[in-house]
Formats: structure tokens, C-alpha cells, sequence
């Protein structure tokens, strides 16, 4: 069972008829009205919203704007869960316990090691500025939680294609040779034990 489909039929039973209106109302400039007026649930609602693809797992910034708009903080601050969690990956995406092992560590040392620079770090791996602007408003006094964050961003984007090896790369496209040198004596042990 896809797991978006299930919060989004928790939120279309906790619905008050009067916010399933409100939502209604809300969407009138993106829904035609004809497809509005057969809408009787949330779940109808939520049906047309994927089907004309202004939301879906990987994007529920719309859905987002409808809740707080109704003021269902409870259901948004859920929907914020429900990404962070990392819930829209399926399994089958996800690197296998050697390689999860291998990124935690590297993960340490880089958030150890690396400081200021961490943006042009991110920028190599390919993570967007809007993405790390989010992060940065998310913990503004906290650069190590920005680097975290960011680098768990770019674990989840990736899936199974985040290799420990492209964080090496990036660090010494970096010119963070010294922080890549430290990845590698990490890691040697961990390795050591696999062969």
C-alpha cells in the first residue's frame, strides 16, 4: 500500500465538512468548477489534486498551503513528518546496510570536520540552493545541523545511488583534501571487515 495514498486518506477522515468546503473554495482557480461540485470527501478532493498532479509524494507543497490556509497545523506539521521521515522512498531504493554503515560514518567526519564551506560541498553533490536555503531557515544558528540536514537531503534524493565514494569526490573537488583523507581512514576499518 502506497503510504502517501494512507496519509491522505487519514487527512480526508478528519476533515470537518466545513474545511472539505474551504478547500474547495481554495481550489476553484486550479480545479474546474463542474469537478468541484462533485467532490463529497477529502479523498475526492485529494483524487483530482494527484490526478492533475499538483501533488504527489515527492511534492506537497500545494497540500501544505491548503491545510495551513484552513488552519489544520496538526495535519501539517504530519504532512512535514511524513517527508523528513523519508517515507516516499520505497525500500527498494535505499543502499544496502554496508553502504548506510559506510555513509554514517563518513557523515561524522564530515560534519566534524568540514565548516563555513559546506554550501559549495552541497553544491558538488548537487543539492539545490532552494533546498538549502529551507535547511538553513530550518536550524539558522546551528551550522552543524545545516550541514546534517544537507547531507541527509542528498541521501534521500540519491537512494541507492548515494556512494560514500561521491562524497570523497566531492570533498576533493572541493579542495578539502585533508577532510577526504580523514573519510578514507574512517572508513578503512569498516571496510577491512567486509573482504
Amino acid at each position: 500500500m502506497d503510504p502517501f495514498l494512507s496519509l491522505l486518506h487519514s487527512f480526508s477522515s478528519r476533515l470537518s465538512d466545513s474545511e472539505l468546503s474551504s478547500l474547495k473554495f481554495l481550489c476553484r482557480a486550479t480545479i474546474g468548477k463542474r469537478k468541484l461540485e462533485s467532490v463529497q470527501s477529502g479523498g475526492d478532493l485529494f483524487s483530482i489534486l494527484l490526478e492533475q498532479q499538483l501533488i504527489a509524494s515527492d511534492k506537497v507543497a500545494f497540500l501544505e498551503r491548503l491545510l495551513e490556509s484552513i488552519k489544520r497545523e496538526d495535519l501539517v506539521s504530519q504532512l512535514k513528518q511524513f517527508v523528513e521521515e523519508g517515507e516516499v522512498s520505497a525500500p527498494d531504493d535505499q543502499p544496502d546496510m554496508h553502504e548506510k554503515g559506510l555513509q554514517k560514518a563518513a557523515i561524522e567526519v564530515i560534519c566534524e570536520n568540514v565548516g563555513r564551506d559546506w554550501k559549495m560541498l552541497m553544491r558538488k553533490l548537487g543539492i539545490s540552493e532552494v533546498k538549502m536555503d529551507r535547511i538553513v531557515a530550518a536550524n539558522p544558528f546551528n551550522l552543524h545541523e545545516q550541514l546534517f540536514q544537507s547531507l541527509r537531503e542528498w541521501q534521500k534524493w540519491k537512494g541507492k545511488d548515494a556512494k560514500v565514494t561521491d562524497l570523497i569526490k566531492a570533498l576533493r573537488a572541493c579542495n578539502m583534501n585533508l577532510v577526504a583523507d580523514r573519510v578514507e581512514q574512517k572508513l578503512l576499518p569498516l571496510n577491512a571487515g567486509t573482504r
